[in-house]
């Protein structure tokens, strides 16, 4: 057995090794030297940084990329039962490990910091991770988005600290066992995974109760859905509260906007900080003032710990800045939850007033809606947050893992948008939009790029046809 490395994780072969939870599992694996291998349905930053770390990537699926010395297959929740590898791994009799499980393998051993929420979890891990790094305790990380290149979506450090996004979404965060867990938020997602809220709640309810003797939950004072939570738990666990709520134990005292960025201020144990946060708005400084609480938690001096937090820069996808050509500016964000959307939508609105060149500070959104299920759910909210757009472009479902559904397309939410007034435009045809969008645009607008699909992929497409 190589130190640091679990055994039957000596020799792992990843399906889907590019994602973006898989691949961070797959680098810390290859930094400590296991003989990662994998395959992913085409090539990506990702997948070129780990081929940069000696991992073997095939592209597309087939049995025959299992190679015989391979001492396990590591498998999302995404990957199907007759996909060819994992059905040659069972024929072979190798263990399959969920992601979550091998997560928690190579966290053994180190102190889990885990940050759980229904949103902002990447921003938040992010956030904490930077500053850590910032501090010199060099951590290790695993996180849902780059937060330098691609590829630096995880790291193996040489700390004590392990900072790791926790994720919900198919209850594998129930596999982790942290000494420092946050969370967010609470609200009803991912529908094909849970029925109800109060399933939801009680999954949260088993993620903390994951937290070890003498561990922390840092939760917010001011979400309803982290408050029932708390409520929920009823002491069970030491618990620290964030937020502008006045009973919260790091309280939120102002936030102040200024563009494409924020600065907030916190108190802290008697102690006021104020730091600036690379990204606007209210719910992302709120992110910041959760890892600097989560962070204290774990022993880290706040008073450091705060100015650290102002060198974050951002990560991929979240109010990224792709560039900006003829006065357009062009942003993307990984917003596709209603909540997610009209957050983002409030937080650059005064970065749209703002424009490069003092134009009509309007706000364009290119929305692609994210899974069938969610669609059908949550529909009729996405339409209503587009509304805060001064105009709006929306492509068909991004399906993901899911079949479609029978009545479900972008039509749901384009008619609930169109119900509150909002200038909609139906997208049949992707190739088209760039070129749309570009023609819409003005000197002084912001184009928003959203959703957690290929939508991401038009921003630099917007921008050539903006300069052409």
């Amino acid at each position: 057995m190589t130190p640091g490395i679990p055994p039957t994780l000596e020799s792992p072969h990843f399906v889907g090794i590019g994602g973006a939870g898989m691949s961070g599992i797959a680098k810390i694996l290859a930094q400590r030297g296991a003989a990662v291998a994998g395959s992913d349905a085409r090539e990506s930053g990702a997948v070129a940084a780990l081929r940069e770390l000696g991992a073997v990537v095939h592209l597309g699926h087939a049995a025959g990329h299992l190679d015989p010395a391979a001492s396990a297959v590591v498998v999302s929740s995404a990957i199907r039962e007759d996909n060819p590898e994992l059905a040659a791994a069972r024929a072979r009799g190798l263990p399959v490990v969920h992601r979550s499980d091998a997560l928690a393998a190579v966290m053994d051993g180190l102190r889990p910091v885990a940050v759980a929420g229904t949103h902002g979890k990447t921003t938040t891990t992010s956030m904490l991770a930077v500053a850590l790094r910032t501090l010199g305790r060099d951590p290790s990380y695993a996180i849902g988005g780059d937060i330098d290149a691609p590829g630096s979506n995880a790291h193996h450090g040489a700390g004590d600290l392990f900072v790791a996004e926790a994720d919900e979404s198919d209850r594998s965060f129930h596999t982790y066992a942290p000494e420092v867990a946050i969370v967010l938020n609470v609200e009803l997602d991912h529908h094909a995974n849970y029925a109800s809220l109060e399933e939801v709640y009680a999954s949260f309810e088993t993620f903390a109760a994951r937290i070890v003797p003498g561990g922390t939950l840092v939760v917010s004072a001011d979400h309803p859905g982290a408050r029932e939570l708390t409520r929920r738990l009823g002491g069970g666990v030491r618990t620290v509260t964030y937020g502008e709520s006045p009973d919260a134990d790091a309280r939120v005292l102002a936030v102040t906007p200024r563009g494409l960025t924020s600065e907030v201020t916190v108190r802290l144990d008697g102690a006021q900080l104020t730091f600036g946060v690379s990204v606007p708005g209210r719910h992302y400084a709120h992110n910041a003032v959760a890892a600097l609480a989560a962070g204290a938690a774990a022993g880290v001096p706040a008073a450091g710990l705060a100015p650290a937090l102002a060198s974050f820069t951002g990560v991929g996808r979240r109010l990224q800045t792709r560039g900006t050509a003829a006065g357009v500016r062009v942003v993307d964000t990984y917003a596709h939850h209603p909540t997610e959307m009209t957050a983002d939508l409030q937080a650059v609105r005064d970065a749209a007033d703002d424009g490069p060149d003092g134009g009509a500070g309007r706000i364009l959104v290119v929305f692609q809606p994210h899974l069938y299920s969610r669609t059908r759910e949550l529909g009729a909210e996405m339409g209503h947050a587009l509304a805060l757009a001064d105009a709006s472009v929306v492509l068909g479902i991004y399906p993901a893992r899911e079949d479609p559904l029978p009545g479900v397309t972008s039509d749901l939410i384009i008619d609930a948008a169109r119900a509150r007034g909002a200038d909609v435009t139906a997208a049949p045809d992707p190739g088209a939009v760039a070129g749309l969008v570009a023609g819409m645009a003005k000197p002084g607008d912001l184009v928003l790029t959203m959703g957690a699909g290929d939508v991401t992929e038009l921003g630099p497409e917007i921008l050539s046809r903006l300069e052409g």
